[in-house]
């Protein structure tokens, strides 16, 4: 999603500190202060404009006084495991041996605890996009992703970005989002 809006015309805040390796050999979209939005919380002054990749637990510690437009993938949680336990195998990382159902009760927890979350706060709009949706339809799925940002974005340009080969771990099962 990241590299379809920035293909879209929208800058991105990234710090450049991920190079793109064999996990994502299309590039990371990282910026280190989003993992400390909790203490910093006005660091995000500096994506006034831009496109910021932030993961859903941080969401909440997004300050007031903004105005969020924040697209919410939704994957598979099966995809979302067996994608992280491909890349800590690649990195000769020990893969946890958590059960599903344990993870699948969290998630779904925590999901529902961001949904709250956003609902209720003002300046935050949100967009959910399935993760199957955009490879099946990416032109279509670009169209919402536009019209959702305001509009004026390069729709094929966006739906370019989308690699079908680069989606390795495959659940065949629908998103967790609500």
């Amino acid at each position: 999603m990241m590299q379809m809006i920035v293909a879209g015309g929208i800058p991105p805040l990234t710090d450049g500190l991920r190079a793109a390796d064999e996990n994502n050999p299309k590039g990371y979209f990282e910026w280190e202060p989003a993992k400390a939005l909790k203490q910093n919380p006005g660091a995000i002054a500096a994506g006034e404009g831009k496109v910021v990749k932030i993961i859903s637990a941080l969401l909440p510690h997004l300050p007031e006084g903004h105005e969020y437009r924040i697209v919410l993938m939704i994957r598979p949680l099966e995809e979302i495991i067996a994608s992280q336990n491909s890349m800590l195998r690649r990195l000769g990382k020990e893969v946890p041996t958590t059960s599903l159902a344990g993870v699948r009760t969290a998630f779904e927890k925590h999901l529902k605890e961001i949904d709250g979350v956003l609902a209720k706060r003002p300046g935050m709009t949100v967009l959910k996009i399935e993760h199957a949706e955009i490879l099946t339809d990416p032109l279509g799925q670009a169209v919402r992703v536009s019209e959702f940002l305001g509009g004026g974005l390069k729709i094929e340009g966006m739906a370019r970005q989308v690699e079908q080969s680069l989606h390795r771990e495959k659940s065949g099962l629908a998103g967790l989002g609500g």
